[in-house]
């Protein structure tokens, strides 16, 4: 759990808690971002607003987590819902199994562990929301269906396009179903989904303040969407020749559908990770390719439903066979299913909950966590990523980077490479410029050391954001993108 982005999203929901913008000091100042910028401007999530009340009832990051927790579990009586959907012309015994079944998956899920590991973020909301929207329309109840599509695109800016693919499947569905009231309404979801979205992307962040093509991460294709459509158009084949290079982009790709045996390509539902599977592909953020972030948990309720049924559908083909031709496909797509999603799951942290050493933080953290107890509150700090949450509710905190700030408090590390340097040499230079610049070492234990400044000396380099402040991107590490599950 670190300032990036545990801490940012404490700031922002603790902001809306006192009835003012969401920002985050975290955010703005590593990014050199003006001092009142709101992170409505960096993303579009109205959405994390319903967090506020919790800040009321106890005003620390920890919620959040707990607020998490509890969005990903509020899925699993939807999941089984939509496992019972699926099943719903099977046996008792065999649709009773179906919901259990994937009751359990769903809430294992490797994109959830992912996501809770990696801290908060606004995909908390994506997952139930997503489940809510495709289950209604499984019910026919089409308004409810459309009203969580409409809040789905409250949840991130880009969100609109995956309601629009499903307005599109919810059209199809429900014309095949002679259902005209689905149609109309999957009508106005496929339009009004994109539409939402162009219109926040043009109009609504660049009101907030959103540097012009500062998220543009697709420069292969053009150096901004009017150039990379006209690229496309021009030589279609450039689509295929970003997404499938480097090689980790395919990996991701198998990875993704591999962990559910493939069962997701049955359904037409899986049409609605197309624009958030494209994103990625075509994007040259590195940060974007591997399968450990929070990403992949946009696409869990998507893929988890198509699997589903595919399931189903198999099942309806194996019952109708004769008994002589009757197989157990179906039973065995599960058990593929199951057991790779599960052993995904073990491999990419669930596993460690077994051992009692991981329960434990090791020297460094827990000296972190000791320094940070020493600062008082109230006071301006730079801290390590790692530990900035836990400054958060008491202190001016940011992060501690590249740019000394001329904080009250610094807390580093010196021996372990910290986010954002890029070497531990840079961390260890730092601290030489403060202790030479007014900076006394007050503590140090394990590799870290905190900091105190003693006397109003003018430290080179020294800068904070004004006003004017021109935003800068953060600068990829060179080892990121390699692997897919490099932390």
């Amino acid at each position: 759990m670190t300032g990036f982005d545990l801490g940012i999203f404490d700031q922002a929901i603790r902001s809306y808690a006192h009835f003012e913008l969401p920002r985050s000091p975290i955010k703005n100042v590593h990014h050199e971002f003006p001092p009142n910028f709101s992170l409505l401007g960096d993303h579009f999530s109205p959405v994390l607003a319903l967090l506020a009340p919790l800040y009321w009832v106890w005003d620390d990051p920890r919620m959040l987590i707990i607020a998490q927790a509890a969005l990903f579990a509020a899925g699993v009586p939807v999941v089984r819902r939509i496992a019972r959907h699926c099943f719903a012309d099977a046996a008792l015994p065999v649709k009773r199994r179906a919901a259990d079944g994937a009751g359990a998956v769903y809430a294992l899920g490797w994109p959830l562990l992912n996501a809770s590991y990696t801290g908060f973020h606004e995909v908390a909301f994506a997952v139930p929301i997503t489940l809510l929207m495709i289950e209604r329309s499984m019910a026919c109840r089409y308004g409810a269906a459309a009203l969580w599509a409409a809040l789905l695109c409250t949840v991130k800016e880009d969100m609109g396009l995956v309601a629009g693919a499903f307005g599109l499947l919810l059209a199809v569905r429900a014309h095949r179903s002679g259902h005209r009231t689905g149609r109309a309404v999957g009508v106005a979801v496929m339009v009004g989904g994109p539409l939402a979205s162009a219109a926040v992307i043009t109009w609504f962040l660049p009101a907030m303040g959103s540097p012009a093509g500062y998220y543009w991460s697709y420069g292969r294709l053009g150096a901004d969407p009017s150039s990379a459509l006209l690229h496309i158009l021009t030589d279609p084949w450039v689509v295929g020749q970003v997404a499938f290079t480097p090689v980790i982009k395919l990996g991701m790709l198998a990875w993704v559908m591999g962990t559910l045996a493939l069962l997701p390509l049955g359904s037409p539902t899986v049409l609605l990770a197309l624009p958030l599977l494209a994103e990625r592909v075509l994007s040259d953020n590195p940060n974007h390719w591997p399968v450990i972030n929070h990403y992949d948990a946009f696409l869990w309720p998507i893929l988890f439903t198509a699997a589903l049924e595919t399931l189903a559908r198999l099942h309806r083909r194996r019952v109708m066979r004769p008994p002589a031709r009757n197989i157990r496909l179906p039973g065995r797509w599960a058990i593929a299913g199951v057991t790779l999603s599960s052993a995904a799951a073990l491999f990419l942290g669930l596993g460690i909950l077994v051992y009692p050493d991981s329960w434990q933080p090791p020297l460094d953290k827990q000296a972190l966590a000791q320094a940070a107890e020493r600062i008082p509150d109230g006071g301006t700090v730079e801290a390590d990523n790692v530990i900035a949450p836990r400054l958060t509710a008491r202190t001016d905190v940011v992060i501690v980077d590249a740019t000394p700030r001329g904080a009250d408090w610094v807390l580093m590390r010196e021996k372990k490479r910290a986010f954002p340097f890029a070497a531990v040499a840079e961390q260890r230079d730092r601290i030489s410029l403060l202790l030479a610049h007014g900076y006394q070492d007050v503590w140090h234990r394990d590799g870290v050391v905190l900091l105190h400044r003693v006397r109003s000396v003018p430290v080179p380099g020294m800068s904070r954001p004004g006003p004017g402040s021109t935003p800068v991107r953060e600068q990829v590490p060179t080892d990121v993108g390699r692997n897919l599950f490099q932390r």
